[in-house]
């Protein structure tokens, strides 16, 4: 019985994790892969994770054991799902800024609709999440966590949720990074239009202004797609290290 309960408790912090695990919770994934590969990462971890005493506890207890282990699964989840999140606010505003964010279309790794230089950037870390194994990584990292945060311990402080406010707000400063070449060219061509309404009033300025920043933002968003890929390669590689931090932090006495 302690052996089941303590895989019952894996299992729930496992698949909590792939609910929001990045490339695994795309809608294209059914549910009951999802749930097969939490069963099948908790029978691989369940074994080397040390039992926990839970003999004096009730009913209720167990439910409320049950429901920290889904909440700790899903705050590593989100941790290692931040880049996705800052992917699509830089996608959002290079959208903006050449004119693409009217035109949204469905995004399998994002649950609503989003602009299309959000989809291009979300498979490119996709791929490069999938090429560098990273996900390997990330599970050695979920097996490491039990070794901060064993099961059934684990509580909120204040010092992880400033670590994970930090983390957030890196985000946007994240986003603004990844975005910076087109907007910087963005502003570039509204200032020569400016100057061009004002030396030629008969121009059409505002047909003008569209074609040329959709077309010269597309060009600059190509050609930094290869340094985007080094950011994007760069934050992956420190997931592992994100996720450990934040299980440090919850098993923090």
């Amino acid at each position: 019985m302690p052996d089941l309960l303590t895989w019952l408790l894996v299992f729930l912090r496992a698949s909590s994790l792939i609910a929001v695990f990045p490339v695994f919770s795309i809608t294209n994934v059914p549910v009951q892969v999802r749930v097969a590969l939490g069963a099948l990462v908790s029978f691989l971890v369940a074994p080397i994770v040390p039992v926990g005493d839970f003999a004096g506890t009730d009913f209720w207890g167990i439910i409320g054991v049950m429901a920290k282990e889904v909440g700790f699964g899903l705050l590593l989840g989100f941790v290692a799902r931040m880049l996705f999140y800052a992917l699509e606010i830089a996608g959002a505003l290079i959208g903006a800024e050449i004119g693409l964010s009217i035109p949204s279309s469905l995004n399998p790794l994002s649950p609503g609709q989003t602009t299309e230089a959000a989809t291009v950037l979300q498979y490119l870390a996709a791929m490069i999440f999938l090429t560098l194994n990273l996900h390997h990584s990330l599970l050695l990292a979920f097996r490491r966590s039990y070794q901060f945060l064993p099961v059934g311990g684990g509580h909120l402080r204040e010092s992880l949720l400033l670590d994970v406010a930090g983390r957030t707000g890196h985000l946007f400063w994240f986003a603004l990074q990844m975005s910076a070449p087109v907007m910087a060219i963005s502003f570039i061509i509204t200032l020569v239009f400016a100057v061009l309404s004002r030396a030629v009033p008969q121009m059409n300025v505002f047909v003008e202004n569209i074609s040329v920043r959709v077309l010269v933002g597309m060009i600059v968003f190509a050609l930094t797609c290869q340094l985007m890929g080094q950011h994007i390669a760069n934050y992956l590689g420190r997931l592992p290290e994100d996720i450990l931090r934040v299980a440090q932090l919850l098993g923090t006495k």
